[in-house]
């Protein structure tokens, strides 16, 4: 598999995790119910946990795919059309 196909897949697994998580919060925030907490027996439970930190770490890898996206791509797109011009003028 290449690295962009295997990118997009990861990066569609985040934001479904990061989905789930959001919902979650919403719960806690209008209802002050824990879903993960109410299925997996509170939210100190090790299984509650890894789910906030799965969320976590799911939102850690969407920013850094949205600051690549907004800070190196233009930069390499730049690059790429320098390129092309000195290359056009020979």
């Amino acid at each position: 598999m290449d690295k962009k196909k295997t990118l997009k897949w990861v990066n569609a697994i985040a934001f479904a995790v990061l989905i789930v998580g959001g919902l979650n919060y919403l719960l806690m925030g209008l209802f002050s119910f824990d879903l993960f907490g109410a299925i997996f027996g509170g939210s100190n439970e090790v299984v509650s946990r890894l789910f906030y930190a799965l969320f976590g770490f799911a939102a850690l890898t969407l920013l850094g795919t949205l600051l690549w996206n907004m800070y190196m791509v233009p930069q390499q797109k730049t690059q790429i059309v320098h390129k092309t011009k000195t290359s056009c003028k020979n």
